[in-house]
């Protein structure tokens, strides 16, 4: 995290201020301005916790406010401490403790024993900006809580971010889910982890979730998710980049295309090349259309690239589909309300059916994708490889990058798609 000061904006600055309002130093919702509230309580934050009261987030105010974020800290057990005692003491519970801490005997805690404490609140926020910086904390915070998801690195974006994949369940038949190959449709990531999150503590505490039982669905389907498959646009988008080579770059591609706003209207990898249209999957034909419209060369959207699978990410997301035998594939965008469930005339077992059960969970609308739109997508390569469902969930309503005030709507319309999802998958 770099350093922040007065004045500073953007998705990190919420982050900062994400912090502060969960450790109860700073009230109202995170806008992103670092202005004198912010550093009244940033300040306040330093004094009780021993630090020098800069007003500026810094490394060692960072170690300290981090943890708000993760949602979690690791403690020293002391002379007299029980879970009982220190979920209470923490405002959190018994069974988050006992999750986090799967190889604890909760009777026989051994003085100087290392332990982790999850927080009583969620992990995963709906009522902020996303950035790469977010994600990779928030994946952190997950995998404290629940120990027993898998976390893998599949690639690296244009910038060496890493683009990572969890791993939930047990079952032989896979469903994996993506989201943000679109910059400026970086709300997916949210819904997506917040369903995740949701799912796993239903699991753990032995409930529902969209009226399925967590531990049924759990061992009989595995549902993979790679929650930030462009980083580096969503970054651009949000304000999380604003200097250096590659805004620098992202900003001269922007000034080829004067109609396109600036980051806002943002939706390719930060070099210019717009991932969902990088599969082989007719790319040919996809590059004659964007052509046509116009995006010959780098763009904030529509440029296919020199060639099928030359965007890191975009190669990433194909080489780890090749090397697993997903059985169903969803791929979320914004926006729409719309379900895209079919490829020319690639008709997969069950796929219509199956759309069809998503769209009555979510009350999209199930459609073809328009014929503009229709090449070199992920959808469509995943279909016409494998003969198996896929479909590209268009969620929301308005201009891209849709508010963060859809995030609540467009979550409840996508839990129970998940959800049948799940259960249509270990169906399979």
């Amino acid at each position: 995290m770099p350093v922040l000061r007065i004045n500073d904006r953007g998705a990190l600055v919420q982050i900062l201020q994400l912090g502060l309002i969960r450790s109860g130093y700073l009230s109202g919702s995170p806008d992103g301005i670092f202005g004198p509230d912010t550093q009244s309580a940033l300040r306040l934050f330093q004094r009780n916790f021993g630090l020098p009261q800069t007003g500026e987030l810094d490394a060692a105010t960072w170690a300290q406010l981090q943890r708000f974020i993760k949602g979690y800290f690791t403690k020293t057990v002391a002379r007299g401490d029980t879970f009982w005692g220190l979920a209470a003491q923490y405002g959190t519970s018994v069974v988050a403790i006992r999750a986090a801490n799967p190889g604890a005997d909760p009777n026989r805690l051994q003085i100087g024993q290392r332990i982790t404490v999850p927080f009583g609140f969620p992990v995963v926020p709906g009522n902020i900006a996303y950035s790469y910086e977010l994600v990779a904390l928030l994946l952190d915070g997950l995998k404290a809580r629940y120990p027993f998801i898998g976390t893998q690195v599949i690639g690296q974006s244009v910038m060496d971010r890493d683009l990572t994949a969890i791993r939930i369940g047990t079952g032989e038949n896979t469903l994996f889910v993506n989201a943000s190959f679109h910059a400026n449709e970086w709300i997916n990531t949210p819904v997506t982890l917040t369903f995740a999150e949701n799912y796993l503590s239903a699991y753990v505490r032995g409930g529902t979730i969209g009226g399925a039982d967590a531990r049924a669905l759990f061992e009989r389907v595995t549902l993979i998710l790679v929650p930030l498959v462009n980083p580096d646009g969503v970054d651009l988008v949000t304000g999380a980049i604003t200097s250096g080579f590659f805004y620098g770059n992202a900003v001269a591609i922007a000034e080829n295309y004067p109609a396109i706003p600036f980051p806002s209207g943002w939706k390719a990898n930060i070099e210019g090349v717009d991932l969902n249209l990088q599969f082989p999957a007719n790319w040919e034909r996809a590059r004659e259309i964007k052509f046509a419209q116009g995006f010959t060369s780098p763009a904030p959207r529509d440029f296919v690239g020199e060639a099928p699978l030359t965007a890191p990410e975009a190669a990433a997301i194909a080489d780890f589909t090749d090397r697993n035998d997903f059985d169903m594939i969803i791929a979320y965008h914004t926006q729409g309300n719309i379900i895209y469930w079919k490829y020319l005339d690639y008709l997969p077992p069950e796929s219509r059916r199956i759309g069809e059960s998503l769209s009555r969970a979510s009350g999209y609308t199930l459609e073809l994708t328009p014929a503009a739109s229709a090449y070199a997508g992920y959808k469509d390569w995943f279909i016409q490889e494998n003969n198996r469902p896929g479909y590209t969930v268009e969620t929301g309503r308005g201009s891209n990058p849709l508010p963060i005030a859809q995030f609540s709507t467009i979550y409840a319309a996508n839990e129970p798609l998940l959800v049948t999802a799940l259960q249509e998958t270990a169906a399979l």
